[in-house]
């Protein structure tokens, strides 16, 4: 059977001394930097708030709802059961153990409350960190890679890798295939909504189209990802637990869009229309970093 030798990647990417510098870790760094530097280049392009200051401000609350809210969702969602007999492991995040969707939940968290705080609409934040999202997720699933984790099912195709913890037979490389749909590909086509003016003009539409191409990609992704052993198949060996989290997703995505498409929305009126309190692009000061 044909197969692809696992490049043997060591997992930790700087040694000094007895600090540890992971990929992983370096994976989320330049995907927060990445993301951040993005969103200030779009935030440039448009005169309504929130603004490039609003959004430098933002960072950090978006650092604490990904990193809180992925741990604690998959404390909830993938492992419960062991964190409940011994609850002080789900502070060892160094372990590993991160949840998208849970992530997810912790930033929207973040954007309503950053937002409230601020007088605009959440919607309008919410569409530049959507349109950024995917470029995290391109550097986490590479990084997934390089640990010779969440690999794919058993397969005979050519590219099929055989990989360290997966056993002896070649499976499906399914963090290069989420890497290319939940990252590149859905960062293009996210792109090219975001750099429309029409499209911008309708706060939440970025945003949902996001919750849309990442739900689809993550239901078609786990067709060829291997599941959690822990939990194995769901609803009779039908689905993943990462499936049936992207449906409701999809169906929100679905559902802003509509929202963000009624005429009001278009029309410039209503608590998209309140100032900021920050500076507009034009104005805004050369941003730090």
């Amino acid at each position: 059977m044909l197969a692809i030798a696992f490049p043997n990647i060591d997992p930790v990417a700087v040694q000094l001394g007895p600090i540890a510098i992971r990929w992983y870790a370096l994976a989320y760094l330049v995907g927060f930097v990445a993301g951040w530097r993005y969103c200030l280049s779009l935030a440039r392009t448009n005169p309504a708030p929130p603004g490039p200051k609003d959004f430098d401000d933002f960072l950090t609350w978006a650092v604490i709802g990904v990193i809180l809210g992925g741990r604690i969702g998959y404390v909830l969602f993938y492992n419960f059961s062991f964190y409940l007999t011994e609850p002080l492991q789900a502070l060892a995040v160094w372990q590993g153990g991160m949840s998208f969707h849970g992530g997810m939940a912790g930033v929207v968290i973040a954007i309503f409350v950053f937002s409230w705080r601020r007088g605009f609409s959440p919607l309008a934040l919410g569409d530049l960190v959507a349109a950024a999202a995917p470029i995290g997720l391109f550097f986490g699933r590479l990084a997934n890679f390089v640990n010779g984790e969440l690999f794919g099912r058993p397969t005979d195709v050519p590219w099929g890798v055989v990989f360290p913890r997966g056993g002896p037979l070649p499976r499906h490389p399914s963090q290069i295939y989420e890497a290319v749909l939940e990252g590149l590909v859905l960062f293009v086509v996210l792109h090219l909504l975001a750099r429309r003016r029409e499209i911008r003009a309708r706060p939440g539409t970025v945003a949902g189209v996001f919750f849309i191409g990442y739900g689809l990609a993550r239901i078609t992704a786990e067709l060829f990802r291997e599941p959690d052993a822990q939990l194995g198949f769901l609803l009779g060996g039908h689905a993943t637990m990462g499936q049936l989290l992207s449906i409701p997703m999809v169906l929100a995505g679905v559902a802003l869009v509509a929202y963000a498409r009624r005429p009001s929305r278009a029309a410039g009126g209503g608590p998209e229309a309140r100032p900021s309190a920050s500076p507009k692009a034009s104005e805004a000061p050369e941003t730090r970093g």
